[in-house]
């Protein structure tokens, strides 16, 4: 099914840190819209696919379609694929199962969650781990912040690191997320703000991490062929790729003999062999940006530039949307908003259409979209489709 999967509709609740809306609303929002984007409705969906965290506010597929689902499909095609993002980056993946052997016509994929009500946010799940809670939270060495500043460290030891470096990605997320409406931080850096920015886990600021936000999000896909008889542009799945790192599950982040370079460098590579494209090629890049040091990994990894270089790479492709390949253009994880990798698909199928208004890539055709979820990877390549 390589490259005919379409993303037909997509959808994104407005961003807010604390959504007071119970989550199957959210999820709800965000489903109507892409089905009225799609020109569809709920009834045309026999599909429904998401990724598999067991995040304590996740929201099953057999509840989704209970609440929204009037009259349930007779014979559904359900899936669940990689956890913590990299499964919606995948769901074309999924999707092409369904498709390809007729078992949906229209997939759904789905996800929201509830972040400001768990007071430990993303890092609950590494709290119950027993290693980290009885050897290495007593010593500190515990939550992402902490987890990706000694990554920095350690490319500042081998690389090095100049702090314009990190700067680089924070400025360009926040002149990105001032183009688009409802982000979450809006407000301009230059270095002098950056390093203002207070010192979260050093070299990381707080410009460098990510938002903590509630949301969800949605997409329909369908076959190219569908596709073409719907209302908006199509916008293809062209080629996706997985990869995972031989050190298992969390201790990725703390037991990690190599941590300059991340599971992108296999996903990223079976991506581009499928779709049949170089990373020269990408007219932007929405890449999973939780920290700043990540994204300059993923230069690396997806091979925007030689090992040891995505440093000086963020600091010379330039900013605007007319530079060398614009990054997360709605301002990403950094400064739009926390979903995962869900917000990232629907930003750069919006770009694809042509449908980003001040924030718009011009001539965007394709471009390349990214999540973590570790010790997973997920990239997908997404290109538009014209019809003569």
């Amino acid at each position: 099914m390589s490259g005919q999967v379409a993303i037909v509709g997509v959808g994104q609740t407005t961003p807010s840190r604390a959504d007071p809306r119970a989550l199957s609303t959210m999820v709800a929002d965000a489903v109507s819209q892409a089905l009225a984007d799609a020109g569809l409705t709920i009834a045309d969906i026999d599909g429904f696919v998401t990724e598999s965290s067991a995040m304590p506010t996740m929201l099953p597929a057999a509840r989704l379609m209970a609440e929204l689902c009037h009259p349930m499909p007779e014979s559904p095609f359900v899936a669940y694929g990689f956890p913590y993002g990299t499964g919606l980056a995948l769901a074309p993946q999924l999707a092409s199962l369904a498709l390809e052997r007729g078992d949906a016509k229209y997939v759904l994929c789905w996800y929201g969650h509830h972040l400001s009500r768990d007071p430990l946010g993303p890092r609950a799940s590494y709290a119950a781990d027993p290693l980290k809670a009885e050897l290495e939270m007593p010593a500190g060495w515990f939550g992402q912040p902490v987890y990706f500043a000694g990554i920095a460290q350690r490319y500042a030891a081998e690389y090095g690191l100049p702090d314009p470096a990190l700067a680089a990605v924070a400025m360009e997320a926040r002149e990105h997320a001032a183009r688009s409406p409802g982000a979450l931080k809006t407000k301009l850096l230059d270095l002098e703000a950056y390093r203002a920015s207070p010192m979260i886990a050093e070299p990381l600021r707080g410009a460098d991490c990510s938002l903590v936000s509630d949301g969800a999000i949605a997409f329909v896909m369908t076959s190219v062929e569908r596709a073409k008889d719907l209302p908006q542009p199509v916008v293809r799945a062209a080629g996706w790729g997985v990869g995972t790192s031989t050190v298992v599950g969390d201790t990725w982040f703390t037991q990690n003999p190599d941590y300059l370079v991340t599971p992108a460098a296999i996903s990223g590579a079976k991506a581009f062999s499928m779709a049949g494209m170089r990373p020269d090629e990408m007219n932007f890049a929405q890449l999973y940006d939780c920290f700043t040091i990540n994204t300059i990994l993923q230069f690396e990894d997806l091979g925007f530039a030689p090992r040891g270089q995505g440093a000086a790479f963020a600091i010379d492709k330039g900013r605007g949307l007319t530079d060398r390949l614009p990054v997360n253009t709605d301002g990403g994880l950094l400064a739009h908003s926390f979903m995962l990798g869900g917000g990232h698909i629907v930003e750069g199928v919006r770009q694809l259409r042509g449908q980003r208004g001040a924030g718009q890539v011009p001539g965007a055709e394709r471009g390349i979209v990214t999540a973590l979820g570790v010790p997973h990877h997920a990239s997908l390549i997404l290109e538009r489709i014209h019809w003569l």
